[in-house]
C-alpha cells in the first residue's frame, strides 16, 4: 500500500478507501484536529516509504503515521494538523488500528505558532566516516579544501561533490543532506548541506551552493560550516 499524504484531504481520503474493504465503511470518517500537538515518542516503526509511531501526549497514547522520518523512542515531535482514521487496516503491518492519525508536518522541530519557551530534543544526529572516493566537481572544492580554511569561503558560493550519506527532509522547511567525499581536514570529513531538492542516500551528487559559518538553529542544530540552499546536481 502506497499513501499519497498531504496533497489534498479529499485525495487522502479518496487514496485511504482504494487500500482495503474496511476503510470504505461509511463510518471511517476522516476528522481534522488542528493546534499544535507536543509527543513523545514510545515506538517507531518503519513501513513501507512511512513511519508509524506510537506517542504520549500527557497522559494519552495514540498511533501516528507520517511520510518516513527518523523517528527513536523519547524523542519529542511536533504536528499542528492530522487525520483521524478509525478501525484503519494496514496491510504491511497486517493489524488494524482503532484510530490512528495521519499527520502532515510532524517534526522534530517546534512550529513557529508553539508556546514560548517549548523545548525539542537536540536532534543534530552523530555521523560516521565512511569509506567512499569521490572525485571532485571540475572547478569545486574538497571537503578537506573547504574545512582547512573555511574564512576564505565564507559566504562564498562553492561547488561540492559527494556522497550523500544521511538525509533529513523538511526539517525548518528545507531537506537537510549530510555529504561525504573520502577527504578530511582533522575531525571534519562531513559537509552539511541545505536544499530544496530531493536527495537520497548513497546518491553521488554536485551541490552549489553558499557557504555559512557558525550557525545556530537553536534545538541542537548548531554548524562551524553549513552549505545553504544548494542545488543539487545528480
Amino acid at each position: 500500500m502506497r499513501l499519497k499524504f498531504f496533497i489534498l484531504p479529499l485525495a487522502l481520503i479518496i487514496v485511504l478507501s482504494a487500500c482495503t474493504k474496511k476503510e470504505e465503511q461509511p463510518q471511517q470518517q476522516a476528522q481534522i484536529k488542528s493546534n499544535v500537538h507536543q509527543v513523545v515518542v514510545q515506538e517507531a516503526i518503519q513501513v513501507g516509504g512511512y513511519t508509524y509511531v506510537r506517542v504520549k501526549e500527557g497522559d494519552k497514547e495514540y498511533w501516528m503515521a507520517a511520510t518516513t522520518m527518523d523517528a527513536k523512542q523519547g524523542e519529542t515531535l511536533f504536528y499542528e494538523t492530522a487525520m483521524e482514521m478509525k478501525n484503519f487496516e494496514s496491510k504491511e503491518l497486517k493489524r488494524t488500528f482503532d484510530s490512528i492519525l495521519f499527520v502532515e508536518n510532524l517534526s522534530k522541530i517546534p512550529p513557529a505558532t508553539a508556546a514560548p519557551g517549548t523545548k525539542a530534543t537536540p536532534q543534530k544526529p552523530s555521523i560516521e566516516k565512511e569509506n567512499v572516493t569521490v572525485a571532485p566537481a571540475t572547478g569545486g572544492v574538497t571537503i578537506s579544501q573547504l574545512f582547512s580554511n573555511v574564512n576564505s569561503y565564507a559566504n562564498k558560493f562553492v561547488k561540492i561533490k559527494g556522497k550523500i550519506v544521511k538525509v533529513n527532509n523538511g526539517i525548518m522547511g528545507k531537506n537537510w543532506a549530510h555529504v561525504q567525499d573520502g577527504t578530511s581536514n582533522g575531525s571534519d570529513f562531513d559537509l552539511t548541506v541545505t536544499t530544496n531538492d530531493m536527495v537520497n542516500v548513497g546518491d553521488i551528487v554536485t551541490f552549489t551552493g553558499k557557504i555559512a559559518l557558525n550557525k545556530d538553529f537553536g534545538f541542537g542544530y548548531s554548524y562551524k560550516v553549513l552549505l545553504e540552499d544548494a542545488k543539487a546536481t545528480k
